[in-house]
């Protein structure tokens, strides 16, 4: 999506900044990043599904101007953890 015009910033932000910190706060973004190209943020959400996800993000200022795109994710544990608990990985290099 292209860049935002000057007009636009300065309509959308006042609003898109408090919303977007209010999901902060309510704990539904759990982590914000900024992508080093300037395509915008990344957020880590803390939902139970990428239905939630989609909609919470719909209620900001930038999706409802359809001037967001984003890309949702699922994210889980990093399931060979497991392994380093199990007696075998910890005599191995014994």
């Amino acid at each position: 999506m292209a860049s935002l015009t000057p007009e636009q910033r300065k309509a959308i932000l006042p609003r898109e900044v408090p919303d977007t910190v209010r999901l902060f706060l309510a704990g539904k973004i759990d982590q914000w990043w900024s992508r080093q190209d300037g395509k915008g943020p990344v957020f880590l959400m803390n939902v139970t599904s990428v239905e939630e996800a989609r909609a919470l993000l719909a209620t900001l200022p930038l999706d409802q101007a359809k001037l967001m795109e984003f890309d949702l994710i699922e994210l889980g544990p990093l399931s060979p953890l497991h392994l380093l608990l199990t007696e075998g990985w910890a005599t191995a290099g014994k």
